[in-house]
């Protein structure tokens, strides 16, 4: 029992001495230890509820034979920090998540975690710190909030955030916006779309970290409650048997996730973070796997964004796992990995089916032969760029048009709505990335706008910074290497021309080599934008977002 170095033995009485300042009694002490890793707060509506979920877990723990003991991480709402500097610090405060549980893990000897996030960074900070520590450990998020509705129609986030475009283009009127702005997001839980939260909630399940449900069972559901009991009593027979995150984060598991990413069309966040995890695993992934992977994969589901299903639609018709058993049909899941079930994949497949064919395609009948995600290559993307192309209008696959270049969110935001961009245009926004943000911004205000304002089928946008789960459109981010070091896309002047071929993964300048030359020798490296704080140091360490922006020495 690893908990033992701190409790048993004569030189432990001080330190039992304070586990008893606790009120535990010597029965408590002498289990096994159990942290419970919970990201709640009064700020995150995706995590609101979770003492809920956690009061669940620990009385999981105790019916098993464990004492539970809960610890905090801190939890930054993207909606929220979004279109203004504390985005800066979204994508920044994944390595403190997993730094600050690797801090309480190792100095109070725990045998076994249980992690509780639910939104954006914190699903993949808490495992990259499950991956980190190798200690016995399981997820149980808080699962997905309902779609709002308005006037018959369902609503969620990405909602509001377009309505102000098509108010601005005179489409809806300030009163329209303000019921929608009301009846968006009807309450806890993560945003109700296939946005990067949820993504990351259904693959954690995929990669065995989460039991079956973990991804798609509504906040609002008993059966969360449920989930969260059974996940805490479940830590104690990882525990037992010491099946351990190592046996389970597997280079096959990974490969898991990234075939049920394509079949879902989960958020271009995904191809940020999977690497992350990875790299604390020990697995590699790079860029081209996505693009091999998405090739042999069957786009299976259109939740929102790129279609008008949801999250619970995802539940009702069978979860994730249902989507992993249609996949295997064609052979496409590695099914000998070990899960948190203590079972093995094929094990927690046997039985399951498709309960909706509306909601998952058959492999037979799937909205395209090929993934939901994809990696563009060429002159302005060395190292890559990533698009969700299964939110991508058909006439917007392949586009050329001129450059409208801005050195920041802010500019093209203020360009949009003050009708500056028009049909045919391609947007660049840079200095936006892992280093020049600092902090690699979400930016779902500007390519909701272009929504908005009715420009979705005729404007592409590109940047070196990333965008939210709920974007669609022609909105292709991640592009590497970022202009802050000196990447094509520091270099691009307006007018421009920029060729997209999405289907053949192909993203180019249109500019002369010798032209391109010229420009490189009067380019003058930017000085930081944030010079002290967190930031500073962020921007220092991150890599490339084509490395999962990892920080280095």
């Amino acid at each position: 029992m690893k908990s033992s170095i701190m409790k048993e033995g004569l030189e432990k009485a001080p330190h039992r001495s304070l586990l008893r300042a606790l009120g535990l009694t010597n029965e408590e002490i002498n289990r096994p230890i159990i942290g419970v890793v919970n990201s709640f707060n009064e700020v995150v509506p995706g995590h609101i509820h979770l003492r809920t979920i956690a009061e669940a877990v620990k009385a999981g723990v105790r019916i098993a034979g464990g004492t539970p003991l809960e610890f905090p991480t801190i939890a930054v709402c993207d909606g929220i920090a979004m279109g203004h500097a504390g985005m800066k610090y979204s994508l920044a405060s994944r390595e403190l998540i997993a730094d600050s549980v690797e801090i309480m893990a190792l100095a109070h000897a725990f045998d076994g975690l249980v992690f509780i996030p639910n939104c954006d960074k914190i699903v993949p900070g808490m495992l990259m710190a499950a991956a980190r520590l190798d200690v016995p450990s399981i997820f149980v998020s808080g699962g997905p909030m309902l779609t709002g509705r308005y006037q018959g129609k369902e609503l969620d986030l990405n909602s509001v955030f377009e309505a102000i475009g098509a108010v601005t283009a005179g489409k809806m009127t300030d009163a329209e916006l303000e019921e929608v702005e009301n009846n968006a997001c009807p309450g806890c839980g993560s945003c109700s779309g296939m946005f990067t939260a949820n993504s990351m909630n259904c693959l954690t399940e995929v990669l065995g970290m989460g039991l079956p449900g973990n991804g798609t069972i509504p906040a609002v559901h008993s059966g969360r409650i449920r989930l969260a009991k059974q996940a805490g009593m479940q830590v104690m027979t990882l525990v037992e048997k010491d099946i351990r995150p190592s046996q389970i984060m597997t280079e096959q598991a990974f490969q898991n996730a990234l075939t049920v990413d394509m079949a879902l069309g989960c958020s271009t966040n995904t191809v940020l973070h999977l690497p992350a995890i990875a790299h604390e695993a020990g697995v590699n992934i790079d860029l081209d796997i996505v693009n091999s992977i998405s090739e042999r994969t069957p786009h299976l589901c259109k939740l929102a964004p790129a279609g008008n299903h949801h999250l619970q639609d995802l539940d009702e018709a069978g979860g994730v796992l249902s989507v992993m058993s249609e996949l295997n049909s064609l052979n496409l899941i590695n099914k000998d990995i070990m899960t948190v079930t203590g079972k093995t994949v094929g094990e927690n497949l046997a039985g399951k089916s498709v309960l909706d064919y509306e909601i998952i395609r058959s492999v037979k009948s799937p909205y395209g032969s090929k993934g939901g995600l994809a990696i563009l290559r060429g002159n302005l993307a060395v190292d890559g760029a990533v698009v969700k192309k299964a939110a991508v209008a058909p006439e917007m696959m392949r586009h050329s048009g001129p450059a409208r270049v801005f050195g920041g969110e802010e500019e093209a935001v203020e360009a949009i709505l003050n009708k500056k961009i028009l049909s045919g245009d391609v947007i660049v926004i840079r200095y936006e990335g892992p280093k020049g943000g600092p902090g690699m911004r979400e930016m779902l205000t500007p390519t909701s706008a272009v929504q908005g304002m009715g420009l979705g089928s005729s404007v592409a946008l590109i940047t070196d910074g990333r965008f939210s789960g709920a974007t669609r459109g022609a909105s292709i981010g991640h592009v590497s290497p970022e202009a802050a070091e000196g990447g094509l896309i520091g270099l691009v002047e307006e007018g421009d021309i920029i060729s997209i071929d999405i289907s053949g993964g192909k993203l180019e300048l249109l500019v002369d080599e010798e032209e391109l030359e010229g420009r490189r020798i009067k380019w003058v490296k930017p000085e930081p934008k944030v010079t002290k704080g967190y930031l500073a140091k962020y921007a220092r360490r991150v890599t490339s977002a084509a490395t999962g922006a990892i920080l280095v020495k």
